[in-house]
């Protein structure tokens, strides 16, 4: 009896149909496709507080890990923060994997055959989503070469999240549905316009007058929910580019809107809950209430209006562009498009980005607002010379907000502001902050702990000494557990692992 196809054998015989001027650049794409994921699955497994392994060591560079049931595994001395792919095998028992799929398979853990899965889907979207880059772009150290749309900053993130090793999964995504919804395949995507009834409709803050039909609104609907879900036709369309989370669409005019996708990609079912519909609008407006205490430094985006038909899988969001906050000469460029651009990150510039990050993120967390602030949340608005001048932050849905700090500091809290992200707990706010701004934006950016260590050095310095600086400077630092998250079925809600603090490790 035969083995099933493998994820990469079946997107090559896909791509063989529908572009098979592809399959070369896919096939040498896949070497280095297996050595990134391999790379975020080996940081997972070092690093996360994952049941069925017993015991880690360090010893003549390498991490070595004691499984519960005896087996061993040896790999490459770990570096959390790191973002190349330097992880080309594992070696199980002294078998060496260079395939996380295999490997995770080999490994038979408690739902370890599922994430098995979603890796080999990860390699080969990954090794797709490489190969669809022209050769011979213009390098961005010429600054003429910019992007001069903001869905063109946000197409340059190729690889995905930079340190999930479910990066690029997409299991509910055909091969042509990948090259033409993906936003590193540079796509014009052609969203329905599905006609509601308003009064069927639930609607937060204003929806956009352009998109009322008399008593109906038309609700945005992406092309893969139309088929695939609610697996109908949309009479009307307009044309949006994709952003980095897919789901996210630019439209000619400037707005953004999110849109309703219900698959998994990466992590989580991309569809848009009614609870956080209802409290868009009133979360926008506390945001605006915020900015003026940062001294300018960061502006949030508007929502400008949201609507579901009372289903998650029918629903979307409008917010403002985030380039409405760049001056003439700025650039407003997502965070997570700054890895591997090409642009000149100094240790210099890094660590002017790393005190403006952090004098915001923890002005407002003594404030008592807890940002997101991961890759995809945060922008930076770039001088003409590519110095960070401010931030944008934009998708205030999994923010955390304490009562009790911003009581302390005479701010309001709206009675809208839905019950789940409020919080008083130190921890649950600081993971928050911390394990998106630091263990992801910055870290990322940074591409190593080294290079991390050394801006946080010099960025702390300026800032003042509060309980949460202190913390940060002195603490393990937190980030969420995503593997772990991956294999705990049946366990909702964000889980953590504790990372070595930069700060105050020897460099090596």
């Amino acid at each position: 009896m035969h083995p099933p196809p493998t994820a990469e054998a079946e997107l090559a015989a896909e791509l063989a149909v529908v572009r098979p001027a592809l399959g070369p650049r896919f096939a040498a794409a896949l070497p280095g496709a297996r050595a990134a994921v391999l790379t975020r699955l080996w940081r997972a497994l070092v690093h996360e507080p994952l049941p069925w392994i017993e015991r880690r060591a360090e010893s003549g560079g390498e991490s070595l890990l004691r499984l519960r049931d005896g087996r061993r595994l040896h790999g490459p001395r770990a570096d959390p923060y790191a973002t190349a792919a330097y992880v080309t095998d594992v070696r199980l028992d002294g078998m060496p994997y260079d395939d996380p799929a295999r490997l995770m398979t080999e490994l038979a853990v408690p739902h370890g055959a599922g994430f098995a899965a979603e890796l080999g889907h990860s390699v080969a979207s990954l090794a797709l989503s490489r190969a669809g880059q022209e050769p011979g772009a213009p390098s961005l150290r010429d600054r003429d070469a910019w992007p001069v749309h903001d869905w063109e900053w946000e197409q340059r993130v190729v690889d995905g999240h930079p340190y999930h090793p479910s990066c690029r999964s997409r299991p509910g995504f055909s091969v042509a549905e990948q090259l033409a919804y993906g936003p590193e395949h540079r796509p014009s995507v052609r969203l329905g316009l599905l006609p509601v009834p308003a009064g069927e409709c639930l609607v937060s803050g204003e929806w956009p007058r352009e998109l009322r039909d008399g008593s109906r609104l038309m609700i945005p609907v992406h092309p893969w929910q139309a088929a695939h879900v609610l697996k109908r036709t949309c009479g009307q369309e307009a044309d949006a580019r994709p952003l980095m989370s897919l789901r996210t669409l630019a439209l000619p005019d400037g707005p953004h809107v999110k849109t309703a996708l219900s698959t998994r990609l990466t992590s989580s079912v991309r569809d848009i809950s009614i609870g956080s519909i209802a409290s868009s609008a009133a979360l926008s407006a506390f945001a605006q209430t915020l900015s003026p205490r940062t001294g300018g430094l960061l502006h949030t985006t508007r929502t400008l209006g949201a609507a579901t038909a009372n289903s998650p899988d029918l629903a979307a969001v409008f917010r403002e562009s985030p380039r409405v906050f760049g001056a003439p000469g700025e650039r407003v460029v997502p965070v997570a498009a700054l890895a591997g651009t090409e642009l000149p990150l100094s240790p210099v510039w890094l660590a002017d980005f790393a005190r403006l990050a952090l004098t915001v993120g923890l002005r407002l967390l003594e404030l008592g607002v807890a940002l997101e602030a991961h890759g995809q949340n945060l922008l930076v608005v770039l001088s003409a010379s590519g110095a960070p001048l401010r931030l944008v932050y934009r998708d205030l849905a999994d923010i955390r907000v304490s009562p009790a700090r911003l009581a302390r500091h005479g701010i309001e809290l709206p009675d809208e502001l839905p019950a789940r992200i409020r919080t008083d707990d130190v921890t649950a706010l600081r993971r928050k902050l911390f394990g998106s701004l630091v263990a992801g934006a910055l870290a990322g950016t940074a591409g190593g702990r080294e290079t991390l260590r050394a801006a946080l050095e010099t960025a702390v310095r300026d800032l003042p000494r509060s309980p949460d600086l202190v913390a940060l400077c002195e603490e393990p630092l937190p980030t969420k557990a995503l593997t772990l998250m991956r294999m705990s079925a049946g366990a909702p809600g964000d889980q953590w692992a504790s990372l070595p603090n930069p700060l105050t490790q020897q460099p090596v």
